[in-house]
């Protein structure tokens, strides 16, 4: 199959990117909401949102890695010439969504009353208990949105899900406001608006699909295979690289709520500042699938240079703000000057590893659409565990270091990832895997076998 874009992919992952930046900032920006709003409240009560928006996310980070596999797996089937595939992956996205999204407002449930012993105080493991219990009755809403997300990012849509993620973080903002000042529901009131939004944006994606039907009666077991084996790595690796940071922020959180404080703030702005680097490498993983479904993996490399080419070049330019801007930056989080002398602490070591961190992104995308997740998730989980955790009690409690102990432990960990993941990209570790993708991709049975297949479908 031809590709559209080859001629000019720098034009092709703009495209793609800008509406994936703001799609991709829902969670992110609902939290930075809650954590500008309620940082105003109180100090413990910062700390608690802080770490209960972690945790919820840590819960999470299985069911959205592995429904990430979708948006490869269509990826590939839009460039065999098979768009006909995505409709029975979308399908087998929302059944896993909808089921692990069940699952884990479950285990939330439970972790919330044993996360409240973690905080440094009583009064942030009260706040970290009620806002979890709450923010993850979101689950399923949350992940049928991202189902929904990622087949539409496979088949190089993406404008969709950003009109989704603006209504749902205006309806937020509005909310959580109201519920915090108004009616004075403080920390409680940050959850319960940031649940209404994931509803309303799930909402969004899900009323049009379903008058053009969802695919759940039409999928096949051999759409849930393949969602499973490739989306299943991808789910660990991100579990466990997320697990990793969750564990820093448990860490963080038992020196006191000024270093927690002061973390969850600097997270917030990190995570905001990054978000285009992140569209641009998402943009990358869908058109390398796009080209090795075409059999095309000649331009596997050329995607990925270019796409690191771009985020290497903004996250430059967000290396300077950081250095001269980060006292400004805090000064709307908190008017408390020990945290606000810890943000800017952690934000000044983040600006060193901001530009590495971008190759981090592109190199593991690169491998992704490639189809080579089972190296991209060793190195991950690997890099994650064996250095920012240890370094973070021993830098952050032996050598009294604090949040900056475990900020330099995360420098470590992504440059040595880094190196590995373009050390596999630049030596084609991953045409094993490519050639195998694209073979199952052409493979797939035609709508006419499709449906003798679909009579063993699981509806």
């Amino acid at each position: 199959m031809s590709i559209e874009w080859k001629d000019n992919p720098l034009r092709a992952l703009g495209r793609l990117a800008w509406p994936i930046t703001i799609s991709t900032l829902s969670y992110s920006v609902m939290t930075l909401v809650d954590t500008i709003l309620v940082g105003h409240v109180g100090r413990a009560e910062l700390a608690g949102v802080g770490l209960g928006g972690i945790m919820a996310f840590v819960f999470l980070c299985f069911s959205i890695g592995l429904l990430r596999g979708a948006n490869t797996l269509v990826a590939q089937a839009v460039g065999a010439g098979r768009p006909e595939e995505a409709r029975g992956y979308q399908g087998a996205a929302i059944v896993i969504a909808l089921v692990l999204g069940v699952i884990t407002m479950g285990v939330g449930q439970i972790a919330a009353e044993i996360l409240r012993h973690f905080a440094a105080s009583p009064a942030a493991g009260e706040a970290v208990r009620t806002y979890l219990r709450i923010r993850i009755l979101g689950a399923p809403f949350m992940l049928l949105f991202v189902a929904f997300r990622e087949v539409r990012y496979g088949r190089g849509e993406s404008r969709a899900p950003m009109r989704a993620t603006v209504i749902a973080n205006l309806v937020n903002i509005a909310l959580a406001y109201t519920f915090i000042f108004v009616f004075q529901a403080g920390v409680a009131g940050a959850a319960y608006a940031a649940l209404i939004a994931h509803a309303v944006e799930a909402g969004v994606l899900a009323v049009p699909a379903l008058r053009s039907g969802w695919g759940v009666r039409t999928f096949a077991r051999r759409h849930l295979r393949a969602l499973w084996r490739l989306g299943a790595p991808l789910g660990i690796q991100f579990t466990l690289e997320v697990g990793s940071f969750g564990l820093l922020s448990l860490l963080i959180s038992g020196l006191s709520d000024v270093e927690m404080a002061g973390h969850q703030i600097a997270l917030q702005v990190i995570h905001f500042s990054f978000l285009p680097a992140f569209a641009v490498a998402e943009a990358s993983a869908v058109l390398v699938g796009q080209a090795v479904g075409a059999r095309r993996n000649d331009l596997v490399l050329r995607v990925a240079h270019i796409a690191l080419a771009v985020t290497g070049t903004y996250t430059a330019l967000w290396t300077v703000i950081l250095v001269f801007g980060s006292r400004l930056i805090v000064s709307g989080f908190t008017v408390d000057p020990a945290v606000a002398a810890t943000s800017v602490a952690l934000l000044h070591v983040a600006a060193v590893f901001q530009v590495i961190d971008a190759g981090n992104l592109v190199g593991r995308a690169a491998l992704r659409g490639a189809g080579d997740v089972r190296y991209a998730a060793v190195v991950g989980v690997a890099t994650s565990w064996l250095c920012t955790p240890p370094l973070a009690w021993f830098l952050g409690y032996r050598m009294h270091l604090g949040a900056r102990g475990g900020w330099l432990g995360l420098c470590l960990e992504i440059t040595v990832g880094t190196s590995l993941l373009w050390w596999r990209l630049q030596r084609r570790g991953w045409t094993t895997a490519a050639t195998a993708a694209a073979e199952r991709a052409a493979a797939a049975p035609s709508a006419t076998a499709a449906r003798a297949d679909d009579a063993q479908a699981v509806a």
